[in-house]
């Protein structure tokens, strides 16, 4: 049995499978995954796990060289929008529209569906190397 770090054997497979510019996409609960796209559903009940949690846990195993968030999530969900940059570096991020956001989710190799009930707590992470 795994000791630490992710335990969800399938979320733990996709970030070790993560390359250089790889994306993966954490959402709420009501984020549209595209068809074809892998879901990795987390989601338990509302709330839980939280957008927050998720993230500050897989940011124990990934290495991100950037990240992308809908222009919205600033206005509308302004608390959580501070939240996120203090686990990731602000100079890393890049804003879209929404509609370009989930356009863009159309690459990512999996969207990780979390229990959050937040408008626009959701964010890609473009994972980096460590060398």
């Amino acid at each position: 049995m795994k000791k630490i770090g992710v335990i969800n054997s399938e979320l733990s497979r996709v970030i070790s499978e993560l390359g250089h510019t790889d994306t993966i996409v954490i959402g709420d609960s009501g984020l549209p995954i595209p068809v074809g796209v892998r879901r990795i559903d987390l989601a338990l009940k509302r709330g839980v796990p939280g957008y927050l949690e998720t993230l500050e846990t897989i940011l124990e195993e990934l290495q991100v060289e950037r990240y992308t968030v809908a222009t919205e999530m600033k206005d509308i969900s302004p608390e959580l929008y501070q939240e996120t940059e203090k686990l990731l570096n602000p100079a890393l991020e890049e804003t879209l529209p929404h509609e370009q956001f989930k356009l863009m989710m159309g690459k990512a190799k999996a969207v990780i569906r979390t229990g959050e009930f937040t408008p626009y707590a959701n964010v890609i992470l473009h994972a980096g190397v460590v060398f």
